[in-house]
């Protein structure tokens, strides 16, 4: 079997409600949606989010990067050589880990697609029962944040995260605790800074204010690369401290491990290149004694369920967040979920269908590499 072409779709979702997060508001949210067809007729499916601020990408960059240089270098490579896919993509350009991912994601399709089974199947099995998700809260007053994650624990929600890191830590605090107060003490609570906090010191201030506050962990309070600040924060501290921005590659969890410096790990596709890479880095996770989650750089049904499939496979992979699809008024896939759980279907290769004319009602831009998938 081997990739004969390909074509790529440059999207922009609409949104229920902007996304707003310590760094960044966004209206609508781009996405590349990718199609892989082989010799033998299937279609595989991937996508890249790519992220100025985390990732180092920029939208319209990674198109041209992808039908530039990954999708030529891919075709007659049978998508099962994983490995050699991407060690061919990384000697072609460093970094770029979202473009690499809408490559890995459709071949994984590929894969399942071609041998009849789940892509979970092909990663190790199915390591759990069930994948929850949090609702998550865009980063408002106190009392909307509040009025919301009550609405949400009524609809059937069984865990909240909450985005924080607005620049004023204290106003943070008190969204924080306006939530706590309105929801309970049984309801787990998620606390993403993403990045917002900045320093060592403003981060152990705002974490010391919350250590009666139950909350499941801290994520990325302070900037990312400082994983010694972050180890700092972690022992100055009683909340347990998610690292997300700061882990992007293997090297970074082996330096994160090395200083002890969090007590879990948020693996995203579009950070460390896709499923391959994902899973490398839960199992070494796993060897350290730590766990990881799956989260989302908001994607569509396609990179979601990509997500979901990895999350499947490994035990240590506790939690998910997942959730791109639940924020769209208008998507391309049929991932379903149902609160609190999402349920993957068990259909191969991704499992999920690709509606044709909603891709092409929101595709902005695209073009074809190897030939007309027509």
């Amino acid at each position: 079997m081997k990739i004969t072409q390909a074509r790529l779709h440059a999207v922009r979702f609409p949104l229920h409600e902007p996304f707003i997060i310590s760094y960044a508001t966004y209206p609508d949210m781009p996405s590349l949606i990718l199609e892989l067809e082989t010799d033998n007729g299937l279609v595989g499916y991937g996508e890249a989010v790519p992220d100025e601020h985390v990732t180092g990408e920029y939208f319209t960059a990674s198109y041209e990067v992808l039908k530039e240089l990954f999708l030529p270098a891919v075709i007659g490579m049978n998508p099962f050589d994983i490995e050699a896919i991407h060690h061919k993509m990384k000697g072609i350009l460093a970094g770029n880990p979202a473009a690499k991912a809408a490559v890995d994601i459709a071949c994984y399709d590929l894969m399942g697609k071609a041998s009849g089974q789940p892509v979970y199947n092909l990663l190790g099995g199915q390591s759990k029962e069930h994948l929850s998700y949090p609702r998550v809260l865009s980063i408002e007053s106190p009392e909307i944040m509040a009025k919301k994650a009550k609405q949400a624990v009524e609809a059937g929600y069984g865990s909240l995260k909450l985005k924080v890191g607005s620049g004023n830590a204290q106003l943070d605090v008190e969204r924080i605790l306006a939530v706590r107060k309105e929801v309970g003490d049984s309801v787990p609570i998620r606390v993403d800074v993403n990045q917002g906090w900045k320093s060592v010191g403003t981060a152990v201030s705002a974490i010391r204010q919350l250590e009666t506050a139950g909350l499941s962990w801290v994520e990325q309070p302070i900037r990312m690369g400082d994983i010694r600040g972050l180890a700092e924060v972690r022992q100055k501290t009683a909340v347990p401290i998610m690292a997300d921005e700061t882990v992007q590659s293997m090297e970074d969890l082996l330096e994160i491990i090395r200083l002890d410096a969090a007590d879990v790990i948020n693996i995203k596709l579009m950070k460390c290149g896709g499923i391959f890479h994902a899973v490398q880095m839960a199992k070494t996770a796993e060897a350290a004694g730590m766990l990881c989650q799956i989260g989302s750089m908001v994607e569509s049904s396609v990179a979601s369920s990509a997500g979901y499939h990895a999350a499947m496979s490994r035990i240590n992979i506790e939690s998910t967040e997942l959730t791109g699809p639940l924020l769209f008024s208008e998507e391309i896939g049929d991932l379903e979920y149902e609160h609190p759980y999402v349920l993957l279907s068990g259909k191969p290769g991704l499992g999920i269908e690709v509606d044709p004319e909603k891709l092409e009602k929101l595709t902005v831009t695209s073009c074809a590499v190897g030939g007309d998938l027509a």
